[in-house]
């Protein structure tokens, strides 16, 4: 899979799509970084893997090495986002569009794609508990799924690197647990079916809890699975995810330290 180039970002953040070979240009509105990042999906996505991105264009780039120096220190014990201020990023782009509606965040991408929005600087994940509320629309089921992402951070060669928990929520509802790494897409916990997992239009809250190395996965207050944090990308941030046509709707960001 290969990934689209970078479009604007407002409020104090740097936002990025990447798709194909198509390089979009870069707006700079303030010194922290937003990304958007957009990559295409090829017809064996299930393999849940990507090309490393290609012809970025780098603004105000963010010279975090994931070194995981203590980046919590200044930071709040909680923050809550219920999105009814304009935070992240919105607009109608050539591969998705994302706006707010109703106090929540809505994104959808093209078909054959996927967002990835990272947070605001100060939503970083290390040692942190962080949860969402996410749902489905119109209740489609979607290829790759959306979901939350922790430790999101771009890599020193402008590269997206993070961990997601992503849910479908067709007739058979399933998670998967992915890592970008370099940019590109694998699956750590490939797709598995759960009857934790709330279908259709329902709402489902998706959380994870970061504790040094250690990553563990909730839906709706249940336990789901854990992962070790081998990259070390403590550093990063909150983020969100959504694939193909349909729309997803976020509201009630939290993040605990």
């Amino acid at each position: 899979m290969r990934s689209p180039g970078v479009p604007a970002r407002k409020s104090n953040l740097v936002w990025w799509v990447l798709g194909g070979a198509v390089v979009a240009g870069v707006i700079v509105v303030g010194a922290a970084i937003m990304i958007l990042a957009l990559a295409s999906m090829g017809s064996n996505s299930n393999t849940n893997t990507n090309r490393a991105n290609t012809n970025v264009r780098i603004v105000n780039r963010n010279t975090n090495t994931n070194t995981n120096v203590n980046a919590n220190a200044n930071l709040p014990a909680s923050i809550t986002d219920d999105f009814s201020q304009a935070k992240w990023g919105t607009g109608k782009y050539d591969f998705g569009e994302i706006w707010y509606a109703d106090d929540q965040y809505h994104m959808r991408a093209k078909e054959r794609t996927y967002l990835v929005m990272y947070g605001p600087a100060d939503y970083k994940t290390g040692n942190a508990t962080v949860r969402v509320t996410a749902r489905s629309v119109d209740g489609t089921a979607t290829q790759s799924g959306f979901g939350l992402i922790v430790h999101g951070e771009r890599s020193t060669s402008n590269q997206l690197e993070d961990y997601a928990l992503l849910i479908t929520v067709g007739d058979e509802p399933k998670y998967e647990i992915i890592k970008h790494k370099n940019g590109a897409q694998t699956a750590i916990v490939p797709w598995t079916t759960s009857n934790i997992i709330r279908s259709g239009t329902n709402p489902n809250q998706l959380e994870v809890r970061a504790r040094g190395s250690d990553l563990t996965f909730y839906i709706n207050g249940q336990y789901l699975d854990r992962i070790t944090d081998t990259e070390n990308f403590k550093g990063g941030v909150a983020g969100l995810y959504s694939s193909d046509v349909a729309e997803v709707a976020f509201d009630d960001l939290e993040i605990k330290r």
